[in-house]
């Protein structure tokens, strides 16, 4: 799931910073059209690379083609490389956009480094612009590259974060996704969010709404203008009832849980609701679960309308410290 938190962020962030972006030289972008072409050649040429050996599921080599900051934890390349090789293995990419990102010359590791790419407009974003925002980045040269797949399991997209070293171009980031949840693609979700809306189902709408941005976005640190403005659209249907900066709180009988996310997210091939409260002590797991189960049947009395919107529940409790323990149940199990 792309964080809300995190497009937020971007969104706020390249709407602030156009003021300031002649500022930030440190961070500077450059679309492939601006690049020069031998640096063009070699980015391209090394995300054409990697997908082939992400393809074969070849983890070793990826290992030995990645870049300082994740080659002594590879382990979730690892873990997405296993789980999105069958829906890359015997696709063609196609490169649908490439940029480079500069962040020599400034601090050793950038708190929140943000690239500008392409002409932003008065208002922001233009359909030939992106924008990235990082946190706590290492100085140096990076490239992102966006490639469109379709492979044995339909429509996939692989985004790579490389990174510059030693003279070649290292893997530091694999984000690889289908396009669709169920045989259901971006604009599905939009259409349906759009009609929810018209039914006055307002929660429906709105997680509608960031299920399809989610399959829209090729990595969750990007803005495009496609993308802010179905987060604008999202906006209209968000209710107060969804938890974002501060906790929501939901009651069942004499109890009253904390809500603090409810977001969607894919299970299987289905659609599932996530609702995640604080709990001060998750460490009997059978008490736990019957705390699950009252946020369930409390958060499906309260919104009904969720019973239409996914098949799935996912109750978490959440303890001080972090940790969470989680129950899942199909809709219909939930009385």
């Amino acid at each position: 799931m792309i964080s809300e938190l995190c497009f937020r962020a971007v969104r706020l962030s390249l709407i602030l910073g156009l003021a300031v972006a002649v500022n930030a030289a440190a961070q500077i972008c450059y679309t492939a059209n601006e690049m020069e072409p031998p640096v063009r050649t070699a980015i391209e040429s090394s995300a054409q690379q990697i997908f082939d050996m992400a393809a074969k599921g070849d983890v070793f080599g990826l290992k030995q083609n990645a870049g300082p900051a994740v080659a002594n934890d590879f382990s979730g390349i690892e873990r997405a490389v296993v789980a999105n090789q069958e829906g890359l293995s015997g696709g063609q990419p196609s490169l649908r956009a490439s940029y480079l990102l500069d962040a020599t010359g400034g601090e050793q590791t950038v708190q929140q480094a943000e690239f500008y790419c392409g002409i932003f407009g008065a208002r922001g974003q233009t359909s030939n612009s992106a924008g990235f925002r990082i946190p706590n980045l290492p100085a140096g040269r990076y490239a992102v590259t966006i490639q469109d797949v379709v492979g044995k399991k339909g429509p996939y997209t692989l985004s790579l974060v490389l990174q510059e070293a030693g003279g070649a171009w290292k893997l530091a980031g694999f984000y690889a996704k289908s396009g669709s949840i169920a045989g259901h693609d971006a604009q599905w979700f939009l259409t349906k969010a759009r009609e929810y809306k018209a039914k006055g189902q307002n929660l429906n709408a709105y997680f509608y709404f960031i299920q399809g941005r989610d399959l829209l976005a090729p990595v969750p640190f990007m803005s495009t203008l496609e993308l802010d403005k179905v987060f604008d659209e999202a906006q209209t249907a968000q209710t107060s009832d969804i938890p974002t900066n501060k906790p929501v709180p939901l009651t069942s009988g004499s109890a009253t849980y904390n809500v603090i996310q409810m977001f969607p997210v894919v299970v299987g091939d289905q659609l599932a609701l996530v609702v995640k409260y604080q709990w001060p002590d998750i460490s009997d797991t059978g008490a736990t679960f019957q705390q699950n189960m009252n946020v369930m049947r409390a958060a499906l009395t309260k919104w009904p309308e969720l019973r239409e919107g996914f098949q799935t529940i996912v109750a978490r409790a959440v303890a001080p410290a972090g940790n969470d323990y989680g129950s899942m149940m199909a809709m219909k199990d939930v009385k």
